[in-house]
């Protein structure tokens, strides 16, 4: 008995350490710097983004990265830092980097990424791709230098996809390259202000744009809404959690992805073509 008492002991004790780099923290490659979290931060700047709402979205990323619930979350994690990137968008061939990756690791790295979106120019472009703003993030995450536990893109815009390819194509890439989406609609304004604008934007975000495990999207309809919404996305992404399928809460303000569209994914381009023929 005491034999196999002693068998049954070794027996799980070997199974415990074979399971153990399956359950615990990543090991970096290649001299790669390991954080709990690579984080792109990706925002419209079409011109269906008025300069108010341009002041507002980058103005609610400056204010939540300064906050002391964001800062308690980069700190939750196992390495207790973050690399994040900042990048604009508007056509399938525009992107620009605003801020190339970062790591935030406490209030002092915080203030020197807030001061430099906050010092950093406005501009504005023609064309909304969605798809090509998260084509250019997984080319952003290749040899960025860091190895994260999670791979997050946070896609903010006012619009529906009208140029480069589907943005499912793109989401579905994403995904099965392991990363997840999360989304920031923006309908501040009556769907009929613009011939692109439609008045369900959120559903479009949650249906077509966001995707992975635990992905989510949180809408913005006024103006008041962007610091407290920017905020609680921010956290939610960067607050640790093992990298399982996890539950959102859903309602109005935090909604989890749809199984089956409610909106057409290709209202956008459907849009663009009958006002250009192209």
């Amino acid at each position: 008995m005491l034999k196999l008492l002693r068998c049954a002991w070794l027996c799980l004790t070997l199974a415990f350490f074979a399971a153990w780099p399956a359950i615990g923290p990543a090991h970096a490659k290649d001299g790669e710097v390991e954080v709990d979290l690579e984080l792109v931060l990706a925002v419209d700047v079409s011109y269906s983004m008025d300069p108010e709402e341009q002041r507002l979205q980058r103005e609610g990323y400056v204010q939540a990265l300064l906050s002391p619930q964001f800062l308690k979350a980069v700190a939750s994690g196992p390495y207790g830092k973050i690399a994040v990137a900042y990048m604009q968008w508007a056509s399938d061939t525009d992107q620009d980097v605003l801020l190339p990756w970062t790591v935030i690791d406490g209030a002092e790295s915080a203030r020197a990424v807030a001061d430099r979106l906050s010092e950093a120019p406005y501009r504005r472009a023609r064309r909304t791709s969605i798809s090509g703003a998260i084509d250019e993030a997984m080319r952003m995450f290749q040899n960025n230098g860091f190895h994260g536990l999670r791979r997050v893109i946070d896609v903010s815009g006012d619009g529906t996809n009208n140029a480069g390819r589907p943005v499912t194509l793109a989401r579905d890439d994403a995904v099965r390259a392991g990363v997840i989406i999360n989304g920031l609609p923006l309908l501040l304004r009556p769907s009929s202000w613009g011939f692109s604008d439609i008045a369900n934007l959120d559903e479009y975000y949650e249906d077509c744009v966001i995707g992975g495990p635990g992905a989510f999207s949180i809408p913005i309809r006024n103006r008041d809404q962007f610091l407290e919404a920017t905020r609680n996305k921010l956290v939610q992404e960067v607050a640790w959690r093992s990298p399982v399928r996890i539950e959102v809460p859903v309602g109005d303000f935090i909604r989890v992805q749809a199984r089956a569209p409610r909106v057409d994914c290709m209202v956008g381009e459907s849009l663009w073509r009958d006002r250009w023929g192209n």
